[in-house]
């Protein structure tokens, strides 16, 4: 599911696979959908096909009345099948979310947000994404975040969307902290701005990483800092981003030494395009 969590730092997708296979191997399809739906969010092919492949043994769990394979079920259906499997996911979605399991209620939440199988209904979607987020789930919270900052919901509260972005940030969602980010720069809360930007950089958010780039290289919630600046355009590169290439030159040419430049190529585990920017970006030979 898109929304499900992609491996932990220290397991890859391979690794997501080969979890998801033993658990399979021991019949525990719950176990093994997750694993494979972690890895298919990191990139793999592999993990997708088996996500597929699981569905079957994973309905017969459903209809035999577990809650949870349904309401994982119906995420994994809404994400991973084509419109005709509507149908389907909106039965499994809404008697699991009867039931009160939270992915199932933000699932058939996202439904009606979104109009997929059902009539858009924005007022049904926050209040099944209220309950989500009240019983702990991190990306209903994130959802109804969302709703706050476009003011569909019924009472538009900057506060409230403050405190479930920092709620979907504890459960891990780090697109949360970016969005967080950004609505604390709305206000000029810079300082706190560029922390949840530099949180959400560490874990690999590209658009982060250039807003903090950005706030270093002006300034902005903190003294300017070239290395930091640097730093975090170079690490763009990790996510096949090269915007903060032309940011980092610029920088460069007015006025960053050649060790700020290996520092921060040190920090963003690019040290030679760190030389390679000393090379390019001096007019007159580095300094």
């Amino acid at each position: 599911m898109s929304d499900a969590p992609v491996p932990s730092a220290s397991e890859s997708a391979a690794e997501s696979v080969e979890r998801g296979r033993r658990a399979a191997a021991e019949g525990d399809w719950k176990t093994a959908v997750m694993a494979w739906v972690a890895g298919s969010n990191a990139g793999s092919l592999e993990s997708a096909n088996l996500v597929v492949t699981a569905v079957p043994p994973l309905k017969a769990q459903a209809d035999a009345g577990d809650v949870d394979a349904m309401a994982l079920l119906a995420g994994v259906m809404l994400d991973f099948f084509r419109e005709s499997a509507l149908p389907m996911v909106l039965t499994y979605a809404t008697a699991a979310a009867r039931a009160g399991h939270p992915s199932a209620q933000r699932t058939l939440g996202l439904m009606y947000r979104t109009g997929r199988g059902v009539e858009p209904d924005d007022r049904r979607a926050e209040d099944l994404f209220t309950a989500a987020a009240k019983a702990g789930d991190p990306f209903a919270a994130f959802n109804l975040a969302g709703m706050h900052i476009t003011g569909d919901v019924v009472a538009r509260d900057h506060d409230e969307c403050l405190r479930l972005l920092r709620r979907a940030v504890a459960g891990g969602v780090t697109e949360a902290a970016a969005v967080l980010g950004d609505r604390l720069a709305s206000v000029d809360e810079d300082a706190e701005a560029l922390s949840w930007y530099v949180y959400a950089a560490e874990r690999g958010h590209a658009g982060s990483m250039f807003a903090a780039g950005c706030r270093y290289r002006d300034g902005l919630g903190t003294v300017p800092d070239p290395v930091q600046a640097v730093r975090w355009f170079l690490a763009m590169l990790d996510k096949g981003d090269g915007d903060g290439l032309h940011e980092a030159i610029q920088l460069v040419r007015r006025g960053v030494t050649d060790e700020q430049i290996r520092t921060a190529g040190r920090l963003s585990g690019r040290p030679s395009e760190a030389e390679t920017l000393i090379r390019t970006a001096r007019p007159h030979g580095s300094r």
